[in-house]
């Protein structure tokens, strides 16, 4: 199976701009565990995250001030649609993170997160009849 047929071609895309509680909710919103942060001025495409967040908070700082590109993974380690799930899961867990942004042909093509994989490898299982 490859990245394609698991990652999520509806990406939810903030701006730099945007504070740590409006990006949030929007995550919240979109049940999503990841923004991608598109950022001329810095280089282009970078990665917003739950845990992201939940630092900026745990270190007392403002989510109504902190903005965005204050917290954004500008290295990101990007993925192609023809990438095999383990060669995903290898990067993941080499790099020590959750998401990757497909990439195709330059442009942001999707998603894919470890709950992706998951789900492809172990799908849900159907309940035990009733007795």
């Amino acid at each position: 199976m490859l990245v394609r047929d698991a990652m999520s071609t509806v990406i939810l895309t903030v701006g730099p701009a945007h504070t740590l509680r409006q990006a949030a909710a929007l995550m919240s919103a979109r049940r999503v565990g990841a923004a991608v942060v598109l950022d001329p001025d810095a280089g282009g495409i970078g990665i917003l995250t739950e845990r992201d967040i939940l630092n900026s908070v745990g270190l007392g700082q403002n989510p109504d001030k902190e903005r965005a590109h204050a917290h954004t993974t500008t290295d990101v380690v990007f993925a192609a649609p023809t990438w095999t799930l383990e060669q995903a899961a290898r990067a993941m867990a080499h790099g020590g993170f959750r998401h990757l942004v497909v990439l195709d042909r330059g442009e942001v093509a999707g998603i894919v997160s470890v709950r992706d994989l998951i789900r492809c490898w172990a799908p849900v299982r159907e309940p035990a009849p009733a007795l």
